[in-house]
């Protein structure tokens, strides 16, 4: 077990550097916010357009398959597993059909509307797939996957310094109001680095544990109970002692404030290639409040 390389949750894709490396962080991370917000309230074709545009993008991009391999895996199963549960989930509505005339209207009648699509019906066995159910089913296991594969994405190819330096230059505004942006952002650069010391912390224990050759069954669920007790204390004093290495670490290298020691992460420049994703990102909006409004 690795979970280093099986979770890539916080950690930063250094080679091969592609065009999404090179992308501002500030216009990737209003991409990635778009990706965020565009599912709501959007139609279902938008909905799956989106996935599509996420994997093609990942595709254009040269992105290694073993860097997303195990993490599209994971969310290919989630989200077939909510999409398959949510398409035969009761939708609380009780209606069959509608038709799209009166039956006096004086007028031929119309064909029906189908609302419910597929129906077993019997016995002990009550199937029924519905519009609605397909809907809300597309649109669960649709977010789960854009959420969590643009997020991967984006820290796959923005290094935790170009992150909050965009952010820290998006949040400037808010020093004229004593928000204290700088420590903000020095904390959550903190904390995306120190992911990946997480990770192995726990990889490292676990092992442990697999060496030993416990025999769970013949000790117990209350003695096996002890032991992660045990392991838990244990992680948590690792990455007690980690972070109270990086503190260290700081302050003999000089951090004590932001005023006394300013460190420029990254110097942010749009090129052209950042225009290009600006105007996409306008087109983009674009569509998605002209056709990719939700159709009721």
């Amino acid at each position: 077990m690795d979970l280093l390389r099986s979770l890539p949750i916080g950690l930063y894709l250094e080679q091969p550097l592609t065009w999404l490396h090179r992308l501002d962080p500030r216009v990737k991370l209003g991409w990635l916010v778009s990706f965020l917000l565009a599912p709501i309230l959007a139609s279902a074709m938008w909905k799956l357009s989106l996935v599509g545009m996420l994997v093609a993008i990942s595709i254009l991009a040269g992105i290694p398959w073993r860097a997303l391999k195990q993490q599209m895996g994971w969310l290919l199963l989630v989200g077939g597993a909510i999409l398959l549960v949510g398409v035969f989930a009761p939708d609380a509505i009780s209606v069959s059909h509608q038709l799209r005339s009166p039956a006096d209207a004086g007028v031929e009648i119309a064909q029906p509307y189908q609302y419910v699509l597929f129906k077993i019906d019997t016995g002990a066995l009550h199937l029924k797939i519905t519009k609605k159910s397909i809907d809300s089913a597309i649109y669960a296991s649709s977010l789960v996957f854009t959420l969590v594969y643009s997020t991967t994405v984006y820290l796959l190819t923005t290094a935790p310094e170009e992150i909050t330096t965009g952010l820290e230059s998006l949040m400037a505004p808010l020093r004229r109001y004593h928000i204290p942006v700088t420590e903000i952002t020095l904390t959550l650069t903190l904390a995306l680095r120190f992911i990946p010391l997480v990770l192995e912390e726990i990889q490292n224990l676990v092992r442990s544990i697999y060496t030993r050759a416990i025999d769970w069954q013949e000790l117990g669920l209350k003695n096996s109970a002890k032991i992660w007790l045990t392991v838990s204390e244990k992680l948590l004093e690792n990455l007690l002692n980690r972070a109270e290495q990086i503190a260290i670490a700081m302050q003999v290298r000089g951090f004590t404030t932001p005023n006394t020691h300013l460190v420029q992460w990254h110097q942010l420049k749009l090129g052209k290639t950042d225009f290009l994703a600006i105007v996409i990102l306008v087109v983009f909006w674009t569509a998605r409040f002209t056709i990719g409004g939700q159709f009721i």
